[in-house]
């Protein structure tokens, strides 16, 4: 009797452990899905201002301030440029005279004068052209001699006016003929008192050989079984800079307005010139519009260079000027120290301009003329890294 009440004691004690654990672990996960367990109070690290300068009171004397001035200028824009050839200074060297080329005396990149030989063709347009030239000259003879002849039977009345007149025009029409075919010779450039089926080829202009399609024993002339273009020949002395600008800044340009144009190869050179298009078409993927920009060419720029252009705005722009020791440069960057009350002086970061006179520069943002800034950054910088 008293086992089995042990035993019967034991399963109600077990039977009420469970009952508590089950409801236990059900308030537990009730109490996590309903969010009862407040999360754990956040850190603040309070992080101090690494452009925030203090410094002794009794120093503050040796920093004075000075108001920032007000200065009216041109902004000024800058875009990347390249160097092209003059279009209307390029012009193709074309032979009219199809044949096999038998030399050439230039190459590609050759500097060349005007008049100088570049290739020569042997021709067989030149043999018929020359025969056609050869009939005529005795056509004319013929016809010349029939209209004497003519005139003077005419005049002792064996023909009639009408003969004589034929005559005429048979003679007229024998040295049109004439004409049309010594015109033909000059045209394939044979001379016709000293002919030949080599015809030479010369440059019509100076300048420098940026093109060429023909080689030795290849084809030339104006049909189908060659280039038309042997040669093309640019005039390098003045040439143009084909800018990207940004639609945005269009309406700061316009047709002969003046450009500074620096190499990167020459960047202690710069060349001055002027706007001669502004294209009419923008690029669809970078917004940007083709500004052509026509520089007399010194003898340095060649084909493909790179460089930056700077063009100054039509409109003027009220900026602020600060002396130039007020100006901090540091990590590539420009700043200034002004004032934070007390003690302390906040550095600040600006956009510097160009230098103007009186060891003063220009500021394009980041300060307000009038503003209180501190006439020397540099000597504030490294008395607050000490």
């Amino acid at each position: 009797m008293i086992r089995s009440s042990i035993l019967k004691n034991s399963s109600n004690i077990y039977l009420l452990l469970s009952a508590a654990a089950f409801f236990a672990l059900l308030s537990g996960c009730k109490g996590k899905d309903t969010g009862d367990t407040a999360p754990p109070p956040a850190q603040v690290i309070n992080v101090a201002d690494m452009n925030l300068i203090t410094i002794d009171k009794d120093d503050v004397a040796k920093f004075p301030l000075v108001a920032a001035g007000n200065v009216e200028s041109a902004s000024e824009l800058t875009a990347t440029g390249t160097v092209f050839p003059d279009i209307s200074r390029e012009v193709p060297v074309i032979s009219l005279a199809n044949g096999r080329v038998v030399d050439i005396k230039t190459r590609l990149d050759d500097n060349v004068k005007k008049g100088q030989l570049l290739f020569r063709v042997q021709s067989g347009d030149v043999s018929s052209a020359f025969n056609a030239y050869l009939k005529a000259v005795n056509d004319e003879q013929l016809t010349n001699k029939a209209d004497i002849r003519a005139q003077d039977l005419f005049k002792h009345g064996a023909i009639s006016q009408a003969q004589v007149e034929q005559a005429d025009s048979a003679e007229k029409d024998a040295k049109a003929d004439l004409t049309a075919s010594e015109e033909q010779l000059k045209v394939l450039g044979v001379d016709k008192d000293h002919p030949s089926t080599v015809v030479d080829v010369f440059a019509p202009i100076s300048g420098v050989i940026i093109g060429q399609n023909v080689t030795n024993s290849g084809a030339a002339g104006v049909t189908l079984s060659g280039s038309a273009t042997a040669f093309t020949i640019a005039d390098l002395s003045s040439v143009w800079i084909l800018c990207d600008v940004y639609e945005n800044d269009i309406p700061k340009l316009k047709l002969g307005q003046e450009a500074q144009f620096k190499l990167n190869a020459y960047p202690d050179r710069p060349l001055t010139g002027h706007i001669s298009d502004i294209g009419p078409v923008l690029d669809p993927q970078l917004r940007t519009a083709k500004v052509r920009i026509e520089v007399a060419n010194p003898g340095i720029l060649k084909l493909g260079m790179f460089g930056t252009a700077t063009f100054t705005s039509l409109t003027k722009e009220t900026h602020a000027e600060v002396p130039a020791d007020a100006v901090l440069h540091l990590h590539d960057r420009d700043w200034v120290y002004l004032p934070a009350g007390g003690n302390q002086f906040k550095r600040t970061e600006v956009h510097a301009g160009k230098m103007l006179d009186g060891k003063r520069q220009e500021i394009l943002d980041g300060v307000k003329p009038g503003q209180q800034v501190v006439t020397n950054a540099l000597l504030l910088e490294t008395a607050g890294n000490q």
